[in-house]
Order: structure tokens, then C-alpha cells, then sequence
């Protein structure tokens, strides 16, 4: 099965933090990832980078990160164009739900978490 490759925005090397939690779910079920956070590390296997790679295109961004710190983040998430955005509970965001809206961006309010274990992302 070949998943949906999926920018994990706010990743934390803290076991405990759920954007580890849905790096490590993603990856389980198939599902390529880019885990970007605040500082470099890893999760796993996965390497948590600090920026996009070049090039990088993906079918969902899930969002870890408040709605100011995704001030420096916004233009490049819409660029991306993904099909979807995920804003998580903490994560909501009503002017970037509403300018992806405007791009043709499915925005989804919930958690990548419970979508996962529900059989719906």
C-alpha cells in the first residue's frame, strides 16, 4: 500500500508530544513523512529537519504549531498545494483554514491521531 506522503509540521523529538506520536503512526501504516520542528533531531529512524527539503511535495500537512508560529510557516504551506490540511486540537487556525479553503485545500479540524486509528486519513 502506498500512503499519503504528509508534512508533520511542529515535530518533537519528546516521546510524549503527539506529532512524535503521529510520526511514528504515520510511518507505521505506510504513509511517507517530513517531520519538521523547531529544532533538528529524530524521531525514530526519522529525521526531524528544521526546514522543507527542496522540491518537496506532499498530499497532507498536519499541524502541530499554534496559530503564531505558523505566521513564518503559511506561505510556504500553501504553496505546497496539498490536498489537505490537518489543523489539530491547539493548532487552529481560522485565517490560514480559510485561505487554503479559497485554494481548493480540503482543511480538516481534528486529530491525525484519532483519523489514523479510525481507518479516516
Amino acid at each position: 500500500m502506498s500512503g499519503r506522503p504528509t508534512l508533520v509540521l511542529g515535530a518533537s523529538p519528546k516521546p510524549d508530544r503527539y506529532s512524535n506520536r503521529a510520526v511514528r503512526r504515520l510511518l507505521a501504516q505506510g504513509h511517507p513523512v517530513v517531520a519538521v520542528g523547531a529544532r533538528a533531531g529524530r524521531i525514530g529512524e526519522e529525521i526531524i529537519r528544521t526546514d522543507l527539503p527542496e522540491g518537496f511535495r506532499c498530499h497532507t500537512v498536519t499541524l502541530y504549531l499554534n496559530a503564531h508560529n505558523q505566521l513564518v510557516w503559511q506561505d510556504r504551506l500553501l504553496a505546497l498545494s496539498p490536498q489537505r490540511i490537518i489543523f489539530n486540537p491547539g493548532a487552529e487556525n481560522h485565517h490560514l483554514a480559510e485561505e487554503a479553503r479559497r485554494r481548493g485545500i480540503e482543511v480538516v479540524e481534528g486529530c491525525t491521531l484519532v483519523m489514523l486509528a479510525a481507518g479516516t486519513y
